[in-house]
C-alpha cells in the first residue's frame, strides 16, 4: 500500500553501563559509566475532536502525551469540520510539514479526513496511518490507511446475549424505535441478539420505545423507560436483561435495573463513563489521571451496596479511548523497530489494546457484502467488566 520506509530510533543506554562513543572517523572519543540522556526518535501525531465534541478521544490523546511528553503532537479538528475542510487538511499538512512524525492516529476519522490525508500522501510516504471510527466509504479508507480500527457493533449482537445469560439472565428486551431499526447496522445487531438468545435458551422481547427526537423528545423517552422497565419485571421476572439502542436511555435504564434487581449487560456505547455516573450520582473528574478507575472503584461500590453485584456491565474502558492509546503504543513499536511499516502484526496490534483494556481484545478483519475482504480494516470487541 505504501512504500516501505526505515525507522531511525537512538538505543536506549541501560543505566550503569559502560558507555563508548565514538567520533566521526571512528576512534574512541570518551568513555564514560553512566549513560546520557536518551534521545527518542520519531513522533506520533494524534488529531482528536474538541473536548465539546468527544471529551474521551481528546483525555486519551492527552494521556499519551503525559506518558511520551515531546514524541506527541496532539491537535484537534475543527469543531465545525462539515464546513471547515480546508482548516482539516491545513492541520494534516502542518502535521507532514515535520520530518520527525512517522506515525499518525486520527479519531477520530470524520468526513473530509481522506481530503486530509491525500495531501499528506503527496509528499510523504513514509507516516504510519491509522483511522479510527471512519465515517467515509471503506474502499477509499483503505487505500489511505495503514490500519483502520472501528468497534464491532454487528457482532455485539451475539456478545450482549451471551453476557446476558452469563449474567443469569432468562429473558432479554431490547428497546428501540422505527427510526433507528431502519439503519442496517442497528436493525442487524438486534437480529443477532434474536437469534442468539434463541440459541442461549432465552425469551426475547421487541419492544418499542418512543424515538427521543419525536414530539415527547428525550425526556418523554427516558420517561417511558422509567416506566417500563418495572412492568417488564412484573411480567417476566427479575432475571430479564434490559438493552437500549439510544444514548439518551441508558441513564433511566441503569436506575430502573438498580431498583427491581434485573440485569443490564451494557450500555449501547459500552463504557464506563456511559450512564453509569449519572445513573448513581458518581462526579467524575476528567482532569484526574486515575478518573477511569475511580469511576470503576465507585460504580462498583454502590452496585454492591444496592444488593445488584453481578447483574451490570460494561467494556472496562471506552473503545475510543482505548483506540487513541493501542494504536499509538503499536504506532510506537513500529517506530522503534519491534513492528514492520508495510505488514500489519495484528497479534502484537490485538496485544497493545488489550494491555490498555485489561481484558482480551479481538479484532477481525472487514468483509462487505460482495465477499470483499479488507484486511486492514479490523472491527474490535473486547470482554466485559461486571460489577
Amino acid at each position: 500500500m505504501k512504500k516501505s520506509v526505515v525507522f531511525f530510533l537512538a538505543l536506549a543506554l541501560v543505566a550503569g553501563i559502560s558507555v563508548v562513543y565514538f567520533s566521526g572517523d571512528g576512534k574512541v572519543a570518551a568513555v564514560a559509566s553512566t549513560p546520557p540522556p536518551v534521545v527518542a526518535g520519531g513522533k506520533v501525531a494524534i488529531v482528536t475532536l474538541t473536548v465539546s465534541q468527544n471529551e474521551e478521544e481528546y483525555r486519551s490523546a492527552q494521556e499519551m502525551a503525559a506518558k511520551y511528553g515531546s514524541r506527541i503532537i496532539h491537535v484537534t479538528w475543527p469543531d465545525n469540520f462539515m464546513t471547515e475542510q480546508e482548516q482539516m487538511v491545513s492541520i494534516i499538512t502542518r502535521i507532514a510539514s515535520d520530518p520527525d512524525v512517522k506515525a499518525l492516529i486520527i479519531n477520530q476519522a470524520v468526513p473530509g479526513t481522506n481530503a486530509a490525508v491525500d495531501k499528506l500522501l503527496e509528499t510523504r510516504d513514509d507516516i504510519f496511518i491509522v483511522y479510527c471510527s471512519p465515517q467515509e466509504n471503506p474502499p477509499d479508507v483503505a487505500e489511505r490507511a495503514s490500519v483502520v480500527l472501528m468497534a464491532d457493533e454487528l457482532e455485539m449482537g451475539n456478545a450482549i446475549a451471551i453476557q446476558a445469560k452469563a449474567l443469569g439472565a432468562n429473558t432479554v428486551v431490547h428497546y428501540s424505535f422505527p427510526r433507528h431499526m431502519s439503519q442496517p447496522l442497528l436493525s442487524g445487531r438486534r437480529e443477532l441478539i434474536r437469534a442468539k438468545s434463541a440459541e442461549l435458551g432465552l425469551e426475547f422481547v421487541d419492544a418499542t420505545a418512543p424515538d427521543p427526537t419525536g414530539d415527547a423528545g428525550v425526556h418523554g423517552a427516558q420517561q417511558f423507560i422509567l416506566e417500563d422497565i418495572p412492568k417488564m419485571v412484573e411480567r417476566y421476572g427479575s432475571d430479564t436483561a434490559f438493552f437500549a439502542t439510544n444514548c439518551g436511555m441508558q441513564i433511566p435504564m441503569i436506575r430502573r435495573v438498580v431498583d427491581t434487581g434485573a440485569i443490564y449487560p451494557q450500555p449501547c456505547c459500552p463504557s464506563p463513563f456511559h450512564g453509569f455516573p449519572a445513573a448513581l450520582g458518581i462526579e467524575s473528574d476528567p482532569d484526574n489521571p486515575d478518573n477511569l478507575q475511580y469511576v470503576i472503584a465507585e460504580t462498583r461500590r454502590l452496585l454492591k451496596e444496592k444488593g445488584v453485584e453481578g447483574r451490570l456491565s460494561t467494556w472496562p474502558v471506552p473503545m475510543a479511548m482505548m483506540f487513541t492509546v493501542g494504536a499509538t503504543e503499536y504506532a510506537m513499536k513500529i517506530i522503534n523497530g519491534e513492528a514492520g511499516f508495510d505488514e500489519l502484526d495484528k497479534v502484537l496490534l490485538d496485544r497493545s489494546l488489550s494491555e490498555y483494556a485489561k481484558v482480551d481484545v479481538v479484532t477481525t478483519s472487514y468483509v462487505d457484502d460482495s465477499g470483499n475482504e479488507y484486511p486492514n480494516i479490523l472491527f474490535a470487541l473486547m470482554g466485559y467488566l461486571t460489577y
